[in-house]
């Protein structure tokens, strides 16, 4: 799974309409040009193949302050809203995911209802755990890697990597039993884009054609 459609749709989401620019401010603000591959140039595109899709909603408006053609704003369709909590989920639930997945997948779970969010993590760790126990069928720690050469690194890794998402996973569980944050079922969304006249702390300053689209 790509990263930049599910921050892309969620982005969309939170504003309800977003322009281009608006969806790159708000990727920026949250970091994701550096923790994943949410440059201008994918987002724009990824705005425009998914609209192409039917799972965003293209209106066009007024022109930009820039000049050129009309502004587009985009809104999800009911497709792009299945498709978004569908990423969601899978996102939530699949414990090899890259990196950059997991981070979005952790920034809108909130969207979800809570009891829903724990059982996808508690899946999650079910998988963690059944993959442990593949390595641990060739491989047995407490012997040690050097047992099976270097390779046996590899596995070390493995088993290192599994309990540390398996740990990671179950203090996260915990905390949203005992009510840690707000979920969709329980009251206000959290806001986390910005206003089309706020600035940005964040942006890169770097001009991309597509701004003014």
């Amino acid at each position: 799974m790509s990263a930049i459609r599910l921050l892309v749709l969620g982005a969309v989401r939170m504003h309800g309409r977003a322009h281009g620019y608006q969806v790159r401010n708000d990727l920026e603000y949250w970091g994701a040009h550096e923790w994943s591959n949410a440059k201008p140039g994918s987002i724009y595109h990824a705005l425009k193949q998914m609209a192409k899709q039917g799972l965003l909603h293209a209106h066009e408006i007024a022109p930009s302050t820039a000049g050129g053609p009309p502004r587009t704003e985009y809104e999800l369709t009911d497709a792009g809203t299945e498709e978004y909590f569908t990423l969601l989920r899978d996102a939530l639930v699949t414990y090899d995911q890259r990196g950059d997945v997991k981070t979005a997948a952790l920034g809108f779970m909130v969207d979800l209802p809570r009891a829903e969010a724990v059982t996808l993590l508690k899946e999650r760790t079910r998988r963690i755990e059944e993959w442990r126990a593949s390595v641990v069928a060739h491989y047995v720690p407490e012997d040690g890697p050097e047992r099976l050469g270097h390779i046996g690194e590899i596995m070390n890794m493995w088993v290192h990597t599994a309990d540390s998402e398996r740990d990671w996973t179950s203090e996260l569980i915990e905390r949203l039993e005992d009510g840690a944050y707000t979920f969709a079922d329980e009251g206000d969304p959290f806001i986390g884009v910005l206003a089309e006249d706020e600035e940005n702390p964040y942006a890169t300053g770097q001009s991309h054609p597509g701004d003014a689209l």
